[in-house]
């Protein structure tokens, strides 16, 4: 059976790699393409793909966010990450956010064809360079991660906020007041032990949540 299949990373040159890659089986069907998570919940609608391979690291709405919101509004789309990160907290988001696949890019030709026919069959794929000797017990430590305690939105906001959007760039793009982003950002910041944006900035980079750096 054909999947059909969308393209999402934000380097124009990789889309078009996987493309080429991906077209050279002859049961796969690429048939969208977008450059950011929020370009991609925009158009999955007009898509309708069976799965996504959604890169980790985007601006504005990272990959892991993405996927969250793709499972929570289309639970059929299956959705296999690519990420050059290898730690127990990256897999243990993106599996947590509802991934079926985790692919690291150094190892993007054949595992991500396996990742795809392991989707099909409704199993998870985890890179095999990964060293998962112990791979369960870093992953329930990954889930003691200070992210684990904010929420979806909050974590929307903290992405915004450390990329150096204004309050009302951030209102607009979640349909929120500006005043309520403020209450967010007091609350995150709360909540994660920080003080002042360059805290935040830093925290973000660690986690994996921004492309800036």
């Amino acid at each position: 059976m054909n999947v059909r299949l969308a393209l999402v990373d934000d380097h124009a040159i990789i889309r078009e790699g996987l493309r080429y890659l991906l077209e050279q089986s002859s049961f796969i069907k690429v048939i969208g393409e977008a450059a950011t998570g929020r370009e991609c919940l925009a158009r999955i609608e007009e898509w309708r793909p069976d799965m996504v391979i959604m890169d980790i690291a985007m601006p504005d709405i990272n990959g892991i966010e993405a996927t969250r919101l793709i499972k929570e509004q289309w639970p059929q789309v299956k959705v296999i990450i690519l990420s050059v990160h290898s730690t127990s907290e990256h897999i243990y988001r993106a599996f947590e956010a509802g991934a079926c696949g985790y692919v690291l890019k150094e190892s993007i030709g054949e595992e991500l064809i396996n990742a795809i026919k392991a989707a099909q069959g409704n199993k998870r794929y985890l890179s095999m360079s990964i060293d998962d000797a112990n791979l369960e017990m870093k992953v329930l430590s990954a889930a003691r991660s200070p992210l684990t305690s904010l929420s979806n939105r909050e974590r929307q906001v903290l992405q915004l906020v450390v990329e150096g959007n204004t309050s009302a760039y951030i209102a607009g793009q979640l349909a929120l007041s500006p005043k309520t982003v403020e209450t967010y950002r007091s609350r995150i910041m709360q909540k994660l032990g920080l003080h002042d944006t360059p805290s935040l900035v830093k925290f973000a980079l660690q986690h994996g949540l921004t492309t800036i750096g």
